[in-house]
């Protein structure tokens, strides 16, 4: 959209924050970058520029506005609906995987040279993947700064700065202050500000309106004892992290989630937000999935009625992989009871001073050595269970942010006891596919015929094609009309 020049000063103009993260306003006689949605009185036109990114704001020589913060911008929606390799490798710089591994890592998971990746990432964003991993770690770093009372040495290398000299000339360059002046501009006291040591509370931002209802609802109705609660009105959960393991809860707000991590290493911080706005697709836009649902006439009452559906993710998809083949034909308390018993036996304990977590969800590796004979299942789901975790374990199967959805729906479906319903609530939850549909769920169906919509699930994928690409938000509508406790929060 950056480079549809009247329709970003129309944006700009009319402050619509619907467009933060889409696009940035660099300003060049400021030499200052912000969100569309700035309150400051919006520059001449002639004196304006667009970016798709942070980062390219930051290579032409702009610093980030201290008013509006563009680099807490929510995530830009692109990177969430499209599963080209562009789309996936932003996913994958989102996630951390530039800090951990480098650009080579960033090129191996993709399956491209190094030389791809520049020059596709140039090409669309204007930045390459060193530039844009830099600009989070830039945000991280002010995270850190501004919630924590560490050190600036351990934050530089928390962030992911190789030094702290780097570190310092990266946050002055960005935010036009030097390290210690963020923390002083953010000493004072401020509502929700973390008193526990080693808690680090922020803000996730979204795009508005957010529907919390069946978000939390089904996080809170399906949670795992031990690894997942619902507590003094705060979803609440465990955190396998590639450092070490971490505690967060995550309530909704007006205008924001807030967030409290409990990171047993701060270098864990990027990759713990990451997965905490996955799952809770906080990158969403929803006005445009909304306008789109509500061409159908059967849908848009229930759109108008709570508009701002998100669909529930996920923060590991090899569990999410693992409960959905638990949760086959089964009731939820059924499913949760399955899965407790896996985390009894198999998960890390942890501690958790604050609420009552006990473990870790357990990995596919733990999983793949369980005895068969242990699992009170029927035998077949025995043997897809096994086999799922199996193909984890070893490789064969990979579900995150780098897959092709695609592919990953066909290696699925190659798993014995892999149908439709199982294949597409993964690709749904796990892989964030937004047209993930399910035709054949008994809600859906159910729902379905309520509204007059057809009953069968080949007319109803018939219908569905109008709904495209968010048939997955459909999905979420549909559901929200059952009396069921995935779509109320817990009092």
């Amino acid at each position: 959209m950056h480079t549809e020049t009247e329709r970003c000063v129309r944006a700009v103009q009319s402050k619509d924050a619907r467009f933060d993260g889409v696009f940035f306003t660099a300003v060049r006689t400021t030499r200052i970058y912000c969100r569309p949605s700035c309150p400051v009185v919006p520059p001449k036109p002639e004196n304006m520029e667009f970016h798709p990114s942070a980062a390219s704001c930051q290579r032409a020589g702009f610093r980030a506005c201290k008013r509006c913060r563009p680099d807490t911008s929510p995530g830009s929606p692109e990177w969430h609906v499209r599963a080209d390799a562009v789309a996936r490798a932003m996913r994958l710089i989102q996630d951390g995987v530039v800090d951990r591994e480098g650009v080579p890592g960033l090129a191996r998971r993709l399956g491209w040279s190094t030389r791809q990746i520049e020059r596709q990432l140039l090409a669309e964003l204007g930045a390459g993947p060193l530039a844009l991993a830099r600009a989070q770690r830039a945000q991280t770093a002010r995270v850190l700064i501004e919630t924590t009372p560490l050190p600036m040495g351990e934050i530089a290398f928390a962030a992911g700065f190789s030094s702290i000299r780097t570190f310092n000339d990266t946050v002055r360059e960005v935010f036009s202050l030097t390290p210690g002046e963020l923390r002083a501009r953010a000493a004072r006291p401020h509502p929700g500000a973390a008193a526990t040591p080693g808690v680090i509370s922020l803000r996730l931002p979204f795009r508005a309106p957010l529907e919390p209802s069946n978000l939390f609802g089904h996080l809170a109705a399906t949670a795992v004892p031990g690894v997942e609660e619902w507590r003094d009105g705060a979803y609440r959960r465990t955190l396998s992290l590639p450092y070490g393991h971490g505690i967060v809860a995550l309530a909704p707000r007006a205008d924001h989630i807030a967030c409290r991590l409990s990171l047993t290493d701060p270098r864990d911080l990027t990759h713990a937000i990451s997965r905490c706005r996955r799952l809770l697709d906080l990158d969403a836009d929803p006005v445009a999935v909304d306008d789109r649902l509500r061409t159908d006439p059967l849908l848009a009452p229930l759109v108008d009625k709570a508009p701002g559906r998100r669909v529930p993710g996920t923060v590991d998809p090899a569990e999410f992989a693992v409960r959905a083949v638990l949760g086959q034909q089964v009731s939820t308390a059924a499913a949760r009871t399955h899965a407790a018993r896996l985390v009894t036996a198999y998960g890390t304990p942890v501690d958790d001073p604050e609420g009552g977590l006990t473990h870790l969800f357990p990995g596919p590796e733990a999983l793949a050595a369980l005895d068969p004979e242990s699992l009170a299942l029927p035998r077949s789901r025995r043997s897809t269970l096994l086999t799922l975790v199996r193909a984890l374990a070893d490789g064969s199967l990979t579900l995150g942010p780098a897959d092709d959805r695609e592919e990953a729906r066909a290696r699925l479906l190659a798993l014995p006891g892999f149908g439709p319903w199982t294949t597409e609530i993964i690709a749904m939850r796990a892989l964030g596919d937004p047209d993930a549909f399910l035709p054949g769920d008994l809600g859906v169906r159910r729902a379905a015929e309520g509204l007059g919509l057809p009953g069968t699930p080949a007319a109803l994928t018939a219908r569905a094609a109008d709904w495209r690409p968010w048939r997955a938000y459909a999905v979420q509508y549909l559901w929200a009309t059952d009396d069921h406790p995935i779509n109320h929060l817990p009092a």
